[in-house]
């Protein structure tokens, strides 16, 4: 019996030819960049009509099949640059950092950052003559000592109130499509939150491969370590706010205990009796009392408070930190105690922020608010005070007595100078990085 060999349509080898230009980019890249080996090969291919240029997900590397048979014989070194492009954008985690920040800007702000870095590594896959437009800009990122990271240069881009210059600037840095970047990655079992830990641990294993070489400095790489280094500063981050939840059961319906065989076996024989029943209760790690006091001094930055508050409820919401009985006090505080708000579920959480308003703009003195918490723990506020997180960017007054909870004092940049007593906690944000 004679067997037909299938016979290949113009699409199929269209896209076939693509998949090999691709990974022939792919290989072009790893021979300048060995410590980005895992990152270059994380994207699977997938053809899109309806984009012009390449696009990324975080899962797969989307192309337009016209662009490839175009540009590649004309100009590889342009696809060379759009796939690192696209790789660097996932590499430092953009596609997961937006926030509440303005679209535009912050996609704008992603590219310059990434094209900043690929323009100084001066690798020969890479290499291009830079533009009056870009070298102006990078000259006035390095004037104003403006660090090359994303949400640095989406700040600096707010202070451009021309339409017409932003538009000229996005038209030079522009290089691939963000339409595929997630909307919200929020869940922590959402599949863009899966990504986003996917590239967390490449963006380690670079790190990692470039401290092991440590052969190269130049602007590149150092950009390149930034980007990564901020990433794990948030990390580093998270992992902190963990110290601060307890162990409790919860009800839930702990779908790791269930064995859905003998379950539907016994609905089989027995018609409604099913021979095991799902577990009403499990075990978590979660936020169940918790104070956030903001040191709210002359000295305090407005801006970096609502944002550093800002980013501790959305790692605390995106990990699903609440209890249903929670509760989070965050307290504003200077010489004395001028606010306090209660916070127990999303909606609170959006009244927060609604209704934020610095108080204060006395000077600091951190015992004041260590009195108050006391109060309230004596009055049977709180079921299980775990810790107490000050936020705070100068010096002040501590307590002289350890308090019977973790207490953690948080400052910005370099904390040199402030006596931190040793029964406390410390750590320190770096200020660009409360811009994420």
């Amino acid at each position: 019996m004679e067997i037909r060999k299938h016979k290949q349509t113009q699409t199929e080898w269209e896209q076939e030819m693509c998949e090999k230009i691709l990974s022939l980019i792919q290989n072009e890249l790893y021979l300048d960049f060995r410590y980005l080996d895992m990152a270059l090969s994380a994207l699977a291919y997938q053809p899109k009509d309806q984009i012009r240029t390449l696009a990324t997900d975080g899962n797969y590397l989307y192309y337009s099949v016209e662009q490839l048979f175009r540009l590649y014989p004309k100009n590889p070194l342009f696809m060379d640059r759009a796939y690192l492009h696209s790789v660097l954008h996932c590499v430092f985690r953009h596609l997961w950092l937006r926030g509440k920040r303005e679209p535009f800007l912050w996609n704008l702000a992603c590219d310059i950052c990434v094209e900043y870095t690929i323009d100084h590594l001066h690798k020969p896959t890479t290499e291009r003559i830079l533009t009056r437009i870009r070298i102006n800009y990078y000259e006035h990122l390095k004037e104003e000592k403006i660090p090359v990271t994303a949400a640095a240069i989406y700040e600096d881009l707010l202070t451009i109130e021309d339409p017409e210059t932003q538009l000229r600037i996005q038209e030079e840095f522009y290089t691939d499509d963000h339409r595929f970047w997630p909307k919200d990655s929020n869940s922590s079992q959402s599949p863009s939150k899966q990504t986003s830990d996917k590239w967390d641990k490449i963006g380690r294993r670079s790190q990692q491969e470039l401290e092991r070489r440590g052969d190269e400095t130049n602007d590149g790489i150092t950009s390149l370590k930034t980007q990564i280094t901020r990433g794990k500063s948030r990390r580093s981050y998270q992992e902190f706010l963990r110290k601060f939840t307890v162990l409790r059961e919860e009800l839930h319906c702990d779908e790791d205990s269930f064995d859905l065989n003998y379950y539907t076996y016994g609905l089989r024989v027995y018609g409604n009796m099913p021979l095991i029943e799902p577990l009403e209760s499990r075990e978590v790690m979660k936020i169940l009392d918790f104070v956030v006091v903001i040191d709210t001094s002359y000295s305090t930055n407005g801006k970096l408070v609502r944002r550093f508050l800002e980013e501790t409820f959305q790692i605390i919401t995106e990990r699903n930190s609440f209890f249903q009985k929670s509760q989070i006090r965050v307290i504003q505080c200077d010489n004395k105690v001028q606010k306090d708000m209660v916070v127990k579920n999303q909606d609170d959480i959006e009244k927060l922020f609604r209704e934020f308003e610095m108080v204060g703009g006395g000077g600091t003195d951190f015992r004041p608010a260590f009195r108050y918490i006391d109060e309230l723990k004596n009055a049977g506020e709180f079921q299980h005070l775990k810790g107490v997180l000050y936020f705070t960017d100068g010096k002040g007054i501590y307590p002289a007595k350890r308090p019977d909870y973790e207490t953690a004092f948080l400052f910005i940049g370099e904390n040199e100078g402030n006596d931190v007593p040793p029964w406390a906690m410390t750590m320190t944000l770096m200020e660009d990085w409360i811009s994420y």
